[in-house]
């Protein structure tokens, strides 16, 4: 009897799969654009679009669960009573294509938007998706994966998880959706054998060897439990950030939000979640315009210290997932590897 958690999906048959699957769910996948830009997208036509498994998409997941705005609610008042319509339910969703490290900052979302009390919106879109990996062979020159724990093969949360063996992909059942989705189209795959289960892990073993950056992740979060930050490092960093705000909008885990009431006429109007950052100036500001915090020394400290002190603290491992995007977008070169050498080997610039 064949095992349905763990199969092999030759390349061939990988256009036709995929057909199977959109005819059933939305289905976003990398796409490279006609700029060059590789980008989770949407597939309307899938043999018109360019799937792209070799490069980083340059968002995350984030925006399909979290939208930069979205409107929560939109309410009427009546002799000052107030009445809410909820949104649209969202679609069945298939990503694929998804690196681990984007995967397990999804896992993150889930226990933020799951305390005190689930967030109906997320978990809407959370559980009309199945989440389909690719684990990364090859790590990107930024990435650190390895150094958080969030690759470059992953362990659970997965609906399925594609492994590239060159001709074929090695594809691992996890939660019940993939399994599901294997025994439907089984005539699509065929077992395991020998070859298959050495050269995986050949692969795997292959993949640490060729990180190149060597991030002292779990020393830093060690090392914030149990001393403060110098001040001299702070003030480094504040002085070399542009207050952009690029890295809390390519983070995958960055998830601080502002809440509005629009109006939409005298008596009627949608309740509207955006996208905040803790490194904006304005997220601490308070009316009349006092700012309790110091930005020319204290710039970044919320994030970092959120990320790898705090998340620690609760969690048990930081919530920086090592992706990378957030080293790849910063021009003052400030991104969270810059703090992490400077808390780990003491030394500004």
């Amino acid at each position: 009897m064949i095992d349905l958690k763990e199969l092999i999906l030759s390349k061939d048959n990988l256009i036709p799969l995929l057909r199977k699957l959109k005819k059933d769910a939305r289905l976003i996948a990398p796409i490279k654009n006609e700029y060059g830009d590789t980008l989770f997208s949407e597939i309307d036509d899938i043999d018109a679009m360019k799937i792209d498994l070799h490069n980083q998409p340059q968002a995350s997941l984030k925006p399909f669960f979290l939208p930069q705005q979205e409107t929560l609610a939109g309410y009427t008042v009546n002799n000052g009573e107030y009445s809410f319509t909820p949104p649209d339910k969202a679609q069945d969703t298939i990503f694929f294509g998804v690196r681990s490290c984007d995967l397990t900052a999804l896992l993150y979302m889930d226990l933020i938007f799951s305390k005190p009390s689930k967030d109906a919106t997320y978990y809407d879109r959370r559980n009309h998706s199945l989440i389909i990996t690719l684990g990364c062979n090859q790590p990107f020159a930024n990435c650190f994966c390895e150094a958080t724990g969030s690759g470059p093969y992953l362990e659970y949360g997965y609906g399925l998880q594609f492994i590239d063996l060159g001709d074929r992909y090695f594809v691992s059942a996890g939660r019940g959706k993939g399994a599901d989705l294997l025994k439907k189209w089984a005539y699509f795959f065929r077992e395991v054998n020998e070859e298959d289960q050495k050269k995986r892990y050949q692969l795997f073993l292959e993949a640490r060897g060729q990180f190149t950056r060597n991030i002292q992740v779990a020393h830093a979060c060690q090392k914030l439990q149990e001393e403060a930050v110098p001040e001299e490092i702070w003030e480094t960093l504040s002085r070399r950030c542009y207050d952009c705000g690029g890295c809390a909008y390519v983070c995958p885990t960055c998830t601080c939000y502002s809440i509005d009431d629009m109006a939409q006429g005298t008596n009627h109007g949608i309740r509207v979640r955006s996208w905040d950052a803790c490194t904006s100036s304005g997220f601490t500001r308070m009316a009349g315009g006092h700012n309790p915090t110091d930005r020319s020394r204290y710039a970044l400290k919320r994030r970092f210290l959120h990320k790898l002190k705090h998340d620690y603290a609760h969690h048990g491992k930081p919530s920086c997932t090592g992706c990378g995007r957030c080293v790849d977008i910063c021009f003052g070169g400030v991104d969270i590897t810059t703090f992490i050498d400077l808390l780990t080997t003491q030394k500004t610039t």
